[in-house]
C-alpha cells in the first residue's frame, strides 16, 4: 500500500514553486523545461497530492530543481520583504501606539470568537467546490444569494455529482448535520495562540512557537506551508529557515488564518499586534504571505478598540503592509471592488478573472482581495460579511472565519449575532489539540481576555 502524503511530495510542490517563481518574476523557464522535458507533472489542481507515485529520479529532479528554484534572484524582493525592521522601513504611515489604551470587554471577544467559528462553519461544505459550483448548489436550495447554512435536503442528484461537497466536512457542517462547532485548523491556530501567549507571554519568540506545534499540534492537522514547516521541524532546520526550504506555500494563507488572537488582545494598537502576528508568521511564510498576518491583526486590533467601523479596520490593516507589494493591492482592488460594482456577484467575477487563472484556490492574494470586498460591502453587518466572503469562492472557511472575527467584534457583543449562526455552535468547539478535545466559547472567551495587553 502506498501513502500519498498531502502537500510535502517533492514531485508535486515543483508544480506550485514553478507557479510561484512566474508571480515574483523570477526566470524559471529553463527549470520548468527540464521538469516537463523529464516527464513532469504540473502540481495537483485543487487536491494536496497526486493521485500516483512518480519513479525515484523524478522525485530527485524534483528535489534538486526546488534548490536551484530557491537560488533565483527575486526581482520583486526590494518591494516585498520579510523581516520586520525592513516592513516597518517600507510602511510610511505604521501605526503609532494609542495615547490611551481602549478597554476591551469580555463580551467583544465572545463575539469575535463565536463570529469566527460561525463564519468557517457557513464555509466548510463549498471549499474546494469552483465558484460556479457554489453558486449552483445555493441557487438549487433557494439561498442565493447566500444568507443562511448550506443544505443538501432538495438538491437534485445531478448536482450533488457534478459538485459534491467538501468531503470531510459535509457530516458537520450541513444545515441539516451542525451538532455544535467541529474541528478545523482556522479555529485550532487561535485556540493554539491563546496556548503560546499563556506559556510565553507577548514577548513569545518564533522558536518558542515551533516548540508549541511540536508539543501540541498533530502533524496531521496542519496543511500546505505549515506541513512543510513542521517537515522542516523534524528535520532539524531551525526558523525562520522552516518557511523556505522547499515551501512553494510560503505565500499561501496559512498565517493569515494564525492572526486573530495577535488582533484580539491588542485593542486599540495595531502596530504591536502586526509586530506580534509577524514573528508567528515568519515559522510558515515571507513577504505576502506574512503580510496576511499582520493585516488581519492590525484590523482586528483597530475592531477590538472599538472606536472605529469596519473600513477605518481595513485602513489599519493596510498601514502595516508594504504599499508596493501585491498584497497592499490585492486589498486595495478588493476595497475598490467592493464599493464600486453594481453587484457582488459582479464583484466576484472581476475578482476571479484577475487571479484564478495564475493563483491556487488557497494562495493569500485572492483570498484577500475577495475578503476586503466582501467586508466593504457588507459595512458591518455579520451576516452579509460571513455570507458575501464565503460566496467568493476561494478559502471559502478561512475567509468566512476571518470576516466572521472581524464583524463580531464590531458587533460589540455575542446577543447581537443573529441566533441562527450562534445558536447551532452549542458553545462547544472540538479540536485535536493536545488535551483539550472539546471547549466552550465561554472558556475560550475567559482565557483570551486574561492574554489581553495592557500597557
Amino acid at each position: 500500500m502506498t501513502v500519498r502524503v498531502t502537500w510535502v511530495q517533492p514531485e508535486d510542490l515543483i508544480g506550485h514553486e514553478l507557479r510561484q517563481a512566474a508571480q515574483d518574476g523570477r526566470d524559471a523557464g529553463d527549470v520548468e523545461q527540464r521538469w516537463y522535458a523529464a516527464g513532469g507533472r504540473p502540481a495537483p489542481a485543487r487536491a494536496g497530492a497526486s493521485d500516483t507515485p512518480v519513479p525515484r529520479r523524478l522525485r530527485a529532479l524534483a528535489e534538486e530543481l526546488l534548490d536551484e528554484l530557491a537560488s533565483l534572484d527575486v526581482p520583486s524582493a526590494a518591494d516585498e520583504p520579510t523581516d520586520l525592521p525592513s516592513i516597518r522601513a517600507a510602511c510610511p504611515r505604521w501605526p503609532a501606539p494609542p495615547g490611551r489604551p481602549p478597554s476591551l470587554d469580555s463580551d467583544r471577544l465572545h463575539a469575535a470568537w463565536l463570529g469566527r467559528a460561525a463564519g468557517c462553519l457557513l464555509g466548510k461544505p463549498v471549499e474546494k467546490l469552483p465558484l460556479e459550483g457554489i453558486r449552483a448548489l445555493a441557487r438549487a436550495t433557494g439561498n442565493w444569494p447566500l444568507r443562511t447554512w448550506f443544505t443538501a435536503r432538495g438538491l437534485p442528484a445531478g448536482l450533488t455529482a457534478a459538485y459534491p461537497w467538501n468531503r470531510r466536512s459535509a457530516p458537520t457542517s450541513l444545515a441539516e448535520n451542525i451538532d455544535g462547532m467541529p474541528e478545523d485548523d482556522d479555529l485550532n491556530y487561535p485556540l493554539l495562540t491563546v496556548l503560546l501567549l499563556q506559556r510565553y507571554g507577548h514577548g513569545f519568540s518564533t522558536a518558542d512557537l515551533a516548540r508549541l506545534w511540536l508539543d501540541e499540534l498533530p502533524a496531521g492537522r496542519v496543511f500546505t506551508a505549515e506541513r512543510v514547516a513542521y517537515r522542516n521541524l523534524l528535520d532539524g532546520v531551525e526558523p525562520p529557515d522552516t518557511a523556505v526550504r522547499r515551501n512553494p506555500f510560503r505565500e499561501w494563507i496559512g498565517a493569515q488564518i494564525r492572526a486573530d488572537v495577535h488582533g484580539w488582545t491588542h485593542p486599540g494598537d495595531p502596530g504591536a499586534a502586526a509586530g506580534q502576528a509577524h514573528r508567528d508568521a515568519v515559522l510558515t511564510h515571507t513577504a505576502n504571505g506574512v503580510y496576511g498576518a499582520m493585516f488581519t491583526a492590525a484590523a482586528l486590533a483597530e475592531a477590538a478598540g472599538g472606536e472605529t467601523d469596519v473600513h477605518g479596520c481595513l485602513a489599519a490593516g493596510l498601514r502595516v503592509v508594504p504599499p508596493r507589494s501585491r498584497y497592499a493591492h490585492a486589498v486595495r482592488l478588493g476595497i475598490e471592488a467592493g464599493r464600486s460594482e453594481a453587484d457582488f456577484e459582479a464583484v466576484v467575477d472581476r475578482l476571479h478573472d484577475t487571479y484564478a487563472s495564475t493563483h491556487h484556490w488557497v494562495h493569500v492574494l485572492p483570498n484577500a482581495a475577495v475578503l476586503a470586498a466582501a467586508l466593504t460591502r457588507a459595512d458591518g453587518d455579520f451576516s452579509r460579511s460571513v455570507c458575501l466572503a464565503v460566496s467568493g469562492g476561494w478559502d471559502t472557511d478561512s475567509n468566512g472565519a476571518t470576516a466572521g472575527s472581524l464583524a463580531g467584534l464590531l458587533a460589540g457583543r455575542a446577543p447581537a449575532l443573529p441566533d441562527r449562526w450562534t445558536a447551532p455552535l452549542k458553545n462547544r468547539l472540538a479540536t485535536s489539540v493536545a488535551g483539550i478535545g472539546s471547549i466552550g466559547f465561554d472558556t475560550l472567551t475567559e482565557l483570551t481576555y486574561q492574554e489581553v495587553s495592557r500597557p
